[in-house]
């Protein structure tokens, strides 16, 4: 499986994304304002599904969020749902999450 890149934008924009021969091939789309991270979609082609390329963008993004010292906010239901199942894993850095 290919590294995950990130690339964001002046305005905050930007995502967790695999690329294979100059395509993408799997994607998180995030923004940054202050210190606060949103996740608002998570996509990998369907060859990659059920190999853990989406997991792995998850894992990169959150990995970026803790040296970074960003709270994020799981919009996207991929997202949502991983934290959800795991909430200790991600209670340092998930927003307004309380256990």
């Amino acid at each position: 499986m290919p590294e995950v890149k990130f690339e964001i934008d002046e305005k905050g924009k930007g995502a967790f994304f695999f690329e294979e021969n100059g395509k993408r091939t799997g994607e998180m789309i995030i923004s940054i304002s202050g210190e606060i991270l949103i996740v608002y979609h998570t996509e990998v082609l369907p060859e990659l599904e059920g190999t853990g390329a989406a997991k792995k963008l998850l894992e990169a993004m959150v990995e970026y969020a803790r040296v970074h010292k960003l709270k994020i906010i799981p919009r996207c239901p991929y997202t949502l749902a991983m934290f959800k199942k795991d909430p200790k894993k991600y209670e340092d850095v998930w927003y307004g999450k309380k256990l």
